[in-house]
């Protein structure tokens, strides 16, 4: 540092968030989703004709489960179906957390947690946009419409009721009103804040949306988030009793199968992999520009929120002039100064060696470049 100038701590970075961005972080992902269901969800499918395909992912979904002894959605539907209340609270629940406690935590953790918000942020996207290629990848029929009538002209259907299936009980292959899966769509029978056969709604929503289950990604992201911002147990132990309500919820409901919350764990975990290396990443690059930002500001001796390069490169010179090589960097050996050399002015750097004082008053009026301070 030039003799007689004064070190000044840089100011310590800090995170900036911007609501206007997050607002269209989320835009842009509607978009995406709403482009990918156009293109793979329920209502393209149904105006091809039959959904076997989903159909069939069903039917892989229901033979694994067998095979591993674990197949019991429908044991877990029955039971509770002659309670309709505790059946409308659930279609509720199904309808409403899902978005509004997300977008509450989201909201929450921009304004309590900015520190690590950008991670969770990063989390989320990732998590969705896997499920989002899931979807696309792996249309899968959920138990409810096993035995809902298929897509006809002129109807809202998205059932697989048509479909042939050696899994129905019978001889028969197809649904014909008592060898059915037994899965009933509460959100028909029960009523709840829409349902899914309302032509408004199917418009807006893909039907085989099941693998993996968001429901179950976004429930643990919620969870994990805001825990720490919770100080008494019973809110901790809720909000971490949340995933397995929701796991309860999909499965009441015959939205999901209960292995389909495993995907939503699985993409949440690729997620979080994704949006804490990102975040990382980007803090260690915020880093090293702060660690160069402080270093500028000290050959500089000011604080301002401005460092002018013009002062900070004529010091960094300074400090390189050895003694009695007044004007310019030592020539290397074997090389003669030229007259301009010896007049203070380096051609090969191209840079007005004027002593440092000089260049720094130069600078406060002039027009070179800045650095803008984090």
């Amino acid at each position: 540092m030039a003799e007689g100038s004064t070190s000044i701590p840089a100011a310590p970075r800090q995170h900036r968030l911007y609501w206007w961005k997050e607002a269209l972080i989320i835009v842009a992902f509607y978009v995406v989703y709403s482009w990918i269901r156009n293109r793979f969800g329920s209502n393209t499918i149904a105006e091809d004709g039959v959904p076997e395909a989903a159909f069939h992912n069903a039917e892989r979904v229901i033979r694994f489960e067998r095979f591993i002894g674990l197949y019991h959605e429908e044991t877990v539907q029955e039971l509770f179906l002659s309670q309709r209340w505790f059946i409308q609270f659930w279609n509720v629940y199904y309808g409403t957390a899902h978005f509004f406690v997300t977008l509450a935590v989201f909201v929450l953790l921009f304004f309590k947690r900015a520190d690590v918000f950008a991670q969770w942020r990063n989390t989320l996207a990732a998590m969705t946009a896997l499920a989002i290629i899931g979807f696309a990848f792996f249309p899968l029929m959920p138990p409810r419409l096993l035995d809902a009538p298929c897509p006809e002209p002129g109807t809202v259907q998205f059932g697989g009721a048509c479909v042939p299936s050696e899994l129905r009980p019978g001889p028969e292959l197809e649904f014909n009103g008592s060898n059915g899966f037994g899965f009933v769509d509460t959100l028909s029978e029960y009523g709840g804040p829409w349902r899914f056969d309302n032509e408004d709604i199917a418009s807006i929503s893909n039907q085989y949306a099941a693998m993996p289950s968001l429901h179950i990604g976004w429930a643990t992201w919620v969870a994990l988030a805001v825990g720490p911002l919770l100080r008494k147990r019973w809110q901790r132990i809720a909000v971490m009793l949340y995933p397995a309500a929701t796991l309860f919820c999909i499965v009441v409901t015959a939205n999901h199968f209960w292995i389909d919350g495993v995907g939503g764990l699985v993409v949440f975990a690729i997620g979080a992999l994704v949006g804490w290396g990102s975040h990382r990443w980007n803090q260690n690059r915020l880093d090293r520009r702060d660690m160069i930002d402080q270093m500028l500001t000290q050959r500089s001796g000011q604080q301002p929120s401005r460092v002018r390069l013009g002062s900070v490169a004529a010091e960094i010179i300074d400090d390189v002039v050895p003694d009695g090589e007044p004007g310019g960097l030592r020539p290397p050996p074997g090389r003669r100064r030229r007259p301009s050399e010896s007049a203070g002015v380096s051609d090969d750097i191209g840079c007005d060696d004027t002593a440092p004082e000089q260049v720094t008053d130069a600078a406060d009026g002039g027009s070179e470049a800045s650095v803008e301070r984090p």
